[in-house]
């Protein structure tokens, strides 16, 4: 059985496909976060994961992973094909 505190929660089966600005970000980590695909600060509470921080240089459309699941953080890389959301 694995422990919750260091296991992702999925928040979706499928990527958010978001238009950002260029500039920092971060992308919730734990899947606990209400402000989903970005941190809320609520890993602190209910995670022992963290959320990762990511810098876009210019404006521009991204898929970020809602799975928790990625190889690639924050980016989708098609692993919510084999992850199921609580």
């Amino acid at each position: 059985m694995s422990d919750r505190r260091s296991t992702p929660r999925p928040a979706d089966t499928k990527p958010a496909v978001i238009e950002c600005k260029a500039g920092d970000y971060y992308w919730c980590a734990c899947g606990f976060s209400s402000n989903q695909p970005f941190c809320d600060g609520t890993h602190r509470e209910k995670s022992e994961l963290h959320s990762h921080n990511f810098t876009l240089e210019e404006d521009k459309s991204v898929a970020l992973c809602m799975c928790k699941h990625t190889k690639n953080k924050p980016f989708c890389d098609g692993s919510h094909k084999h992850v199921e959301a609580e």
